[in-house]
């Protein structure tokens, strides 16, 4: 037994990232990834709750209900496995996005945000499937090898980092 479990650590030092290697997938757990999914729900409750085209939404200063969240875990090779998330401090909600801070996490490995729903102009839901270039731009900029977008349990988006900070955008990703 004691064998099994030295092999098991000489293994795990064996495939510790390697300085600038990308990550290749994300695995995120099935628990972890249905308790983002119940932070989507709340954030999204009363998605509707301005009516389109309003002055307030056309002006753009109806704050976002966004959720930022912080995401940990560990790299091991090529691969990034997420352990838990857990709220950002100092969240600041604006019109058209939101701020936060996750550098209190000692094995933080990235962000995650929800994404809110948005009326159409029949007043239908609309997802927004796509992390934008302002999210580009903080995520390679920011210390974080992944970030993640979620619109609804079945709408995930994952970017990662590559050597030299460049973002791969549509990380493939696995529940578990």
């Amino acid at each position: 037994m004691k064998t099994a479990a030295a092999l098991l650590l000489v293994c795990g030092v064996a495939v510790a990232q390697e300085p600038g290697r990308p990550a290749a997938i994300v695995v995120l757990p099935a628990a972890i990834r249905d308790s983002m999914s119940a932070i989507w729900t709340a954030s999204n409750r009363n998605w509707d709750w301005i009516p389109p085209h309003t002055p307030s939404e056309v002006m753009g200063t109806a704050p976002t209900r966004r959720y930022f969240g912080c995401v940990m875990g560990s790299a091991i090779g090529d691969t990034l496995w997420v352990r838990n998330v857990v709220p950002a401090t100092g969240v600041k909600r604006g019109p058209t996005g939101v701020t936060a801070d996750c550098s209190n996490i000692s094995d933080l490995i990235g962000t995650w945000q929800t994404h809110p729903y948005r009326a159409g102009y029949q007043g239908h839901p609309i997802k927004e499937r796509g992390i934008s270039g302002k999210e580009f731009r903080a995520f390679a900029e920011a210390d974080g090898l992944v970030t993640i977008s979620m619109w609804d349990v079945d709408s995930l988006d994952v970017a990662t980092k590559e050597p030299g900070g460049g973002v791969r955008h549509h990380t493939p990703y696995i529940i578990r």
